[in-house]
């Protein structure tokens, strides 16, 4: 609920009605209270986070070009994993480029192509794989298909003309649809020697 300053003496509920402030409970009121101000709260410490994640990211980048500038080289833009340690060894900063993989038309060829190997292999070999290909193309809630899944039939050897053309099927179809930064920081811990993430997420701390 918020506060009509152009209805005094009204609140907006969730459906757009007007409730006499007289009618809504204290407790209503105080939820009310105690939710707005912490979101308001956390959405000014996620816009902090957003300016403190773009400047590390452009402060990781410019360091890259610095080091690479003592051998004449161009990096080339923000693509490319790094693993950045402080000398003492304390810290370590990791800025990973997450590629987001899609697939287009051509997949459907590819298991048009694996359906037909199927049908040609005895029944007894290719139950299991029957079994792997129709999880691998199972789609989600969101009618997504898992790329993880798909591109996992390419591990299996197999000495068929179709399958081989099948995989390249699946190579061809594959499309980076979006590239997403991420940026992380760890501690070492003195005793164990392993690196501990440095929480930027209210909800793991």
């Amino acid at each position: 609920m918020t506060e009509k300053t152009t209805h005094p003496g009204y609140w907006e509920d969730a459906n757009g009605a007007l409730i006499p402030t007289s009618k809504i409970k204290e407790i209503d009121k105080d939820r009310h209270r105690v939710v707005t101000q912490l979101v308001e709260q956390a959405k000014v410490e996620s816009s902090r986070l957003m300016a403190f994640k773009t400047t590390a990211m452009q402060d990781v980048n410019d360091f890259i070009e610095r080091s690479l500038k003592a051998y004449d080289v161009k990096h080339g833009g923000k693509k490319g994993n790094v693993t950045l340690i402080s000398f003492d060894g304390r810290f370590k900063i990791v800025r990973q480029m997450q590629e987001s993989i899609v697939f287009d038309e051509r997949l459907q060829a590819a298991k048009a192509l694996i359906d037909e190997c199927i049908q040609t292999w005895s029944k007894g070999s290719s139950l299991n794989l029957r079994v792997l290909v129709n999880d691998a193309f199972q789609v989600d809630q969101q009618g997504k298909i898992s790329t993880g899944r798909v591109l996992g039939l390419r591990r299996h050897d197999i000495d068929d003309e179709k399958w081989v053309l099948a995989m390249k099927a699946i190579n061809d179809s594959m499309q980076v649809a979006s590239t997403k930064p991420y940026i992380r920081f760890y501690e070492r811990d003195d005793r164990s020697g392993d690196y501990f993430p440095v929480s930027l997420d209210v909800a793991a701390v």
